[in-house]
């Protein structure tokens, strides 16, 4: 038998607040380390919180209230349960965002695609000629460049593995390469911005808008478009270096 001199409510409360701190623990580190803005948002990392917070933060201390008495006969069994199911599905949550947090930000040509740990096989992993490529990235996502192979029964294979839905150009490691290395190469494939303005209206004003703020100019920066889960980023390049400057959700229009 417990006696605490606890009421349910300050049981509750505290409850509420350890699960609320683990609860900000984890939301530091998937925006802070494997889902950087905005990615969070294009690949639909606020259903996964509502989960977190649903079940982490709500029900547990909900429980708690319900059940909770000082003295009361078997209570120490029943916070030990629910603690241990607030714990189980903290870590099937956990299992699950890790394994669906971005990997690798893979340049296509003219279109970035995003790679989760999940879709990466194995053996896919092994046939990367760089080392640092050979393993998934747990401290963010890396930028890379796919370097198209110049032998054509290659670029052919590539192509039908597409067709056959086995895998996609982006889950060929073999052809990574840094994409530091290979930014200014990239700028002959990316969009200037009056091109955008013709051609996409919604995320033109996405980054005439960003444009305004910054107090960067049109000839600045040129555009790569970033095809996630929900949404669609553009990326925005400096336009002499090629270099990252800024990443901006499109929302839908």
């Amino acid at each position: 038998t417990i006696r605490t001199g606890f009421t349910r409510w300050q049981a509750s409360g505290l409850h509420l607040l350890i699960s609320a701190i683990i609860a900000a623990a984890v939301l530091t580190v998937m925006l802070g380390v494997w889902y950087p803005r905005p990615l969070f948002e294009a690949q639909g990392g606020m259903g996964l919180v509502f989960i977190l917070v649903g079940v982490d933060v709500v029900i547990g201390p909900l429980i708690t209230l319900v059940i909770f008495k000082s003295g009361k006969p078997g209570l120490k069994f029943d916070l030990a349960v629910i603690a241990a199911l607030q714990l189980a599905a903290l870590i099937y949550g956990g299992t699950v965002v890790f394994a669906a947090r971005p990997v690798f930000l893979v340049l296509v040509k003219d279109q970035f695609e995003v790679v989760t740990a999940a879709e990466l096989h194995p053996k896919w992993l092994e046939e990367a000629r760089r080392p640092e490529f050979r393993a998934l990235p747990v401290s963010g996502p890396v930028l890379v460049m796919l370097e198209q192979p110049g032998d054509e029964t290659e670029r052919q294979a590539i192509i039908q593995s597409a067709l056959a839905g086995e895998r996609d150009a982006q889950h060929f490691t073999k052809y990574y390469v840094p994409y530091p290395e290979r930014a200014r190469a990239a700028l002959s494939n990316a969009l200037p911005v009056e091109t955008v303005r013709r051609r996409y209206a919604e995320t033109a004003r996405v980054i005439d808008a960003y444009l305004a703020s910054s107090g960067r100019k049109d000839t600045d920066v040129r555009y790569f478009a970033m095809r996630t889960r929900y949404e669609w980023i553009a990326v925005l390049v400096d336009a002499r270096t090629g270099d990252i400057v800024n990443m901006l959700l499109v929302p839908d229009s």
